[in-house]
């Protein structure tokens, strides 16, 4: 049964993140439909403020069919609205949505982070199981494929929208709340059929993995009825120091697209402006991805550079003392232990994705994220509390070969974690990795 559904959930990994390289050709621009941005079920419309509603209350409930690519499907949905805290600590209404067990089991839940990677709302899971459809929302349609081996395993699924209702990319204390409260969500709901004592795992890749670590991290804290129901948290191909990220792709053949993808996700995350910072091109650039997702970015601009984007006394980034203010509040090194077990996996061949640099101090990656900064993080973890670390470097696998690699195994962990067993660790194996220091703001020239 376990090398079965090994092999189902392989296959979707495969053809989850290929639709990422090739959705872009996969449906005709005519025959594209946008999410409905007056759906009224994504608005708070109560009485009662925001702020005077605790983390995790349900707002809105609706039940629909999970569609696929815009189809209905025979499996329902259940969607939330709920309250939450968005990246500068403000009260904010997000949506989750909640797949139930084939199996009726209340008692085990895995919460799903989607890699969906977007500027544009629109391309948010929960447009895409309503049956909307956009480019971009094309990834959360092709992801639907990890729903069945969890199903069929008898989970419980939750699949919120880590990036908000604005579209938050790469904030990563953002993508954390709305994980943690969508459980809580999905908890407090009659409709779920999951409750207080329900046991939960989290579950992500790439930006899936960004929400998964963020919310594994700031559970005690923030969440610290959550924290006690985790079992673990399994992810790869994690976004650690983005300022890292940034130099490692500038220049790359295929990834340096999000270098102005991150230039906007900080902006509209930390309420900033960094366009006063970019010459002409690199504004051109911004307004051509201001409501992009990945797949408008990856292959788009070979060759792309901070440099080329900037105006000339700001060529080094961190000569902009709001980017750096901003990048050091999503570097998770700086971010709390989580205190429950952990499987890592990173891959390390990003030459074959046309990334071919290795910086001083940042070394190489899987194309986009910085091996040696994931094995930081590792690391760190294993030496401040938590020796329940299990870490995995591919180091022949890129990005997208990386996440079929780790997904059979993903599940093998949390099938591991439910059962009881004593989660495995790596700590005192993984190799060295670069320093997660802030960022140190340099002059403009």
């Amino acid at each position: 049964m376990r090398t079965n559904t090994s092999r189902l959930l392989a296959a979707a990994v495969t053809a989850a993140l290929a639709a990422t390289t090739l959705a872009a050709t996969a449906v005709p621009a005519a025959a594209q439909v946008t999410a409905a941005a007056g759906d009224a079920f994504y608005r708070y419309d109560g009485s009662t403020p925001l702020a005077s509603l605790a983390p995790g209350t349900v707002l809105k409930t609706r039940t629909l069919a999970y569609h696929v690519v815009g189809l209905p499907t025979p499996v329902r949905a259940v969607q939330l609205l709920y309250r939450t805290t968005d990246a500068q600590g403000r009260p904010a209404a997000n949506v989750t949505t909640v797949v139930r067990s084939l199996t009726g089991d209340s008692s085990r839940a895995v919460s799903y982070q989607s890699f969906y990677d977007s500027l544009d709302p629109a391309d948010g899971p929960s447009r895409a199981v309503a049956g909307d459809l956009s480019l971009g929302g094309l990834i959360p349609n092709a992801e639907a494929l990890f729903l069945v081996p969890l199903l069929t395993q008898g989970y419980n699924v939750v699949i919120p929208d880590t990036e908000g209702q604005t579209a938050d990319f790469a904030a990563g204390p953002e993508y954390g709340t709305n994980t943690l409260d969508s459980i809580r969500a999905a908890t407090r709901s009659e409709a779920t059929g999951m409750n207080a004592d329900t046991r939960f795992g989290l579950m992500g890749y790439s930006g899936g993995a960004i929400a998964t670590n963020w919310a594994a991290a700031l559970a005690p804290g923030y969440a610290p009825d959550v924290n006690a129901r985790l079992v673990g948290f399994t992810e790869g191909g994690l976004l650690v120091a983005p300022a890292h990220n940034l130099k490692y792709v500038d220049g790359s053949l295929a990834w340096s697209g999000v270098i102005p993808m991150a230039v906007i996700g900080v902006s509209r995350s930390f309420g900033i402006d960094l366009k006063p910072y970019l010459n002409d091109y690199g504004l051109s650039v911004y307004r051509q991805l201001e409501d992009g997702s990945i797949i408008d970015a990856v292959g788009h601009y070979p060759g792309l550079t901070w440099k080329k984007m900037a105006k000339s006394q700001y060529s080094d980034p961190n000569s902009v003392p709001a980017f750096v203010d901003a990048v050091n509040r999503i570097n998770l090194g700086s971010a709390p232990t989580p205190t429950v077990p952990g499987h890592i996996a990173q891959g390390n061949g990003g030459v074959l994705e046309g990334t071919f640099a290795s910086p001083a101090g940042i070394g190489t990656g899987d194309g986009v994220m910085v091996a040696g900064d994931v094995r930081a993080l590792a690391r760190q973890y294993c030496a401040i509390g938590n020796g329940r670390i299990a870490y995995d470097q591919y180091d022949l696998l890129s990005h997208l070969g990386a996440a079929v690699a780790w997904a059979p195994g993903a599940l093998g962990w949390l099938n591991d974690r439910f059962a009881g067993r004593p989660a495995p660790t790596d700590c005192g194996r993984i190799p060295a990795g670069n320093s997660l220091a802030p960022e140190v703001p340099q002059p403009a020239r």
